[in-house]
């Protein structure tokens, strides 16, 4: 636990997954003196207050963001410009504005023109997360272990990078930081098309699965399973990182089609070491990834651990 909070009054704009965990980890490691939430649904504002994950529960964003040091708007990316929108003009002298979106570009175009001169906006983006949503869905240790990524703006105040990136190491996350530009192409490859590919073989299967007489649902070996976590992701933020990355989810998806046509002639023509080899390279990227602590060897892909520790 710090010894003292890194900023006296922090507000969170939306109380889902991220939202929630943000105020149950900051809460937890004395990140923070005073945690304001503000959502604009009455039910989950309510909850929250059930909950007792935020000292105080706000009406409105612009309500949440008055005498706020940090001010976090954690909802889908498509809505950041009309929360920076309405409380752009309640942030105050020193405060630092930022976000948790997965797509860097469309949210600093929509929210940047918001910001006061006074006031600094650094976006960010945790790469954590589950299927489930909504403020029950939060637990502290989500962000443990795991990567935030800052894309600071140019000219970046350096002090108020410093400090953000303190709060979510604060919570656990190992930070880093890179631009706006190479941040949506990146996540373009390592997420956001992976769940196209996800969304689009779920559909798929429920269209033969009155062919197959439910035996797809029946029979589902652990690679549909694991189509089936991701493609449960909440559609409302999905929808808004396809429609707000499109140019570098085009680019990736393009590359991906080239690439899946070379498989299929490889099946067609019997070419057995093309196959070999791309499932070699594959498996070793696997292993990669549970060597650097992104994920364990364990059965269920690590859920069981995730599990265990939400509980």
């Amino acid at each position: 636990m710090a010894d003292a909070p890194l900023f006296d009054r922090v507000a969170i704009i939306g109380l889902g997954l991220i939202g929630s965990s943000i105020a149950r980890a900051a809460k937890a490691g004395g990140l923070v003196g005073t945690l304001v939430a503000a959502d604009r649904d009455a039910a989950v504002r309510a909850r929250v207050a059930e909950l007792g994950i935020a000292d105080v529960v706000a009406e409105s964003a612009a309500e949440a963001a008055e005498a706020a040091d940090l001010v976090i708007v954690c909802t889908p990316v498509g809505a950041c410009g009309a929360v920076a929108a309405e409380v752009g003009s309640r942030l105050k002298p020193g405060a630092i504005l930022s976000d948790v979106g997965s797509v860097k570009g469309a949210v600093v175009r929509d929210m940047a023109p918001h910001v006061p001169p006074y006031a600094t906006f650094v976006p960010a983006h945790p790469i954590a997360g589950t299927e489930d949503s909504g403020p029950d869905a939060g637990f502290a240790e989500l962000f443990r272990g795991r990567w935030a990524i800052l894309t600071p703006l140019s000219p970046a105040d350096e002090g108020d990078v410093a400090r953000l990136g303190g709060f979510w190491e604060g919570m656990g996350a190992m930070v880093d930081t890179m631009s706006v530009e190479h941040h949506d192409l990146v996540f373009a490859i390592v997420s956001h098309v992976p769940h196209l590919i996800a969304y689009n073989i779920v559909g798929t299967a429920a269209d033969l699965e009155e062919v197959t007489q439910q035996e797809v649902i029946k029979y589902s070996a652990s690679g549909f399973r694991d189509f089936t976590r991701i493609a449960s992701s909440d559609p409302t933020m999905w929808r808004d990182v396809f429609l707000n990355n499109r140019e570098a989810v085009l680019e990736i998806l393009g590359r991906f089609v080239e690439d899946l046509t070379a498989l299929q002639r490889a099946i067609r023509w019997g070419e057995g070491d093309t196959l070999f080899n791309l499932f070699t390279r594959t498996r070793a990227i696997r292993r990669s990834i549970v060597e650097q602590g992104q994920d364990t060897a364990a059965p269920d892909f690590g859920r069981r651990a995730a599990a265990s520790a939400k509980d």
